[in-house]
């Protein structure tokens, strides 16, 4: 099993209201999980946001705590909710509606990787899945809810950068105005999980560093925005995907050439964002 459910960066001084979480690039992948796969080492990680937790370490020298996910995406999915479990991969799962995550094989459990490719030769023990729930799942939700509630207490609000990256093929049908491929994807479920106000100024601070950024187009967000952006109540959870191959090499999951440089571009891109939620901010945050 994992070591740990997550990793915990706190900064020395709680000065943002910005809460930066990592939820798909936990690779601790442990021998007892990799020897009842039929993938190997390389393959399993296709669908694990590799790195994502080290373009984003620098959170806590603004003032944001930086939460990392202990376990991989390909043994528990922090981005869905516990009842998404597949049947076609869980023992003892009734079919419920239709759910186009868990049909593909991307529930909480996930049954296959990037690509449709099967994790597993058949299915697993409903208590497995129970297990890893309990043990990883939950406990990082936990901490994330505590972390969100700590901010609104502090500082009146809260806001949730959910930090995520995408093949570079996913956005190749995505058309802007510019004509150049977006590199950036920002969520917010259509404008239902964060304020506009807040959602604009995420954007500004990648667009100002020459990102080309679009919304919602191809990914909206998913379980994390959907349970935690609650604008209404002065919370608001805003999903970021980055393209991959500006940073690593897809195909050797290794980090590029352009690593370094892309990591301090973004060290700029958080500090605008970490002072969206500070106190002595310009502008103010967007009313309750």
């Amino acid at each position: 099993m994992p070591k740990v459910a997550y990793h915990l960066d706190l900064p020395e001084a709680a000065t943002s209201c910005v809460v930066f979480a990592s939820p798909h690039s936990g690779r601790d992948y442990p021998w007892s999980f990799l020897r009842g796969t039929v993938l190997d080492e390389q393959s399993i990680r296709s669908s694990e946001d590799a790195f994502v937790d080290r373009l984003f370490d620098c959170a806590p020298q603004f003032g944001a705590p930086l939460l990392r996910a202990g376990a991989p995406r390909a043994f528990i999915d922090l981005n869905r909710s516990v009842d998404e479990l597949d049947p076609a991969l869980i023992e003892g799962v009734r079919r419920g509606g239709h759910n186009p995550r868990v049909s593909s094989g991307l529930g909480v459990v996930p049954r296959v990787v990037a690509n449709g490719r099967a994790i597993y030769r058949g299915k697993l023990p409903l208590a497995e899945a129970e297990r890893r729930i309990s043990r990883y799942w939950h406990p990082y939700h936990q901490q994330l809810r505590g972390l969100l509630e700590s901010a609104r207490e502090q500082h009146g609000e809260a806001i949730l950068i959910d930090c995520h990256s995408m093949p570079h093929e996913a956005v190749e049908g995505v058309a802007r105005s510019s004509g150049r491929r977006p590199e950036i994807v920002i969520g917010d479920r259509f404008g239902a999980s964060a304020a506009p106000e807040i959602v604009a100024r995420v954007e500004a601070a990648f667009a100002g560093a020459g990102l080309a950024v679009v919304r919602n187009t191809p990914f909206a967000g998913a379980y994390v925005t959907q349970a935690y952006g609650r604008p209404s109540r002065g919370q608001h959870a805003i999903q970021v995907e980055i393209d991959r191959s500006i940073y690593m090499d897809e195909a050797r999951i290794r980090p590029n050439a352009r690593f370094q440089a892309f990591r301090r571009l973004l060290r700029g891109v958080v500090a605008e964002i970490a002072a969206i939620g500070h106190r002595d901010a310009e502008q103010p945050l967007a009313a309750e």
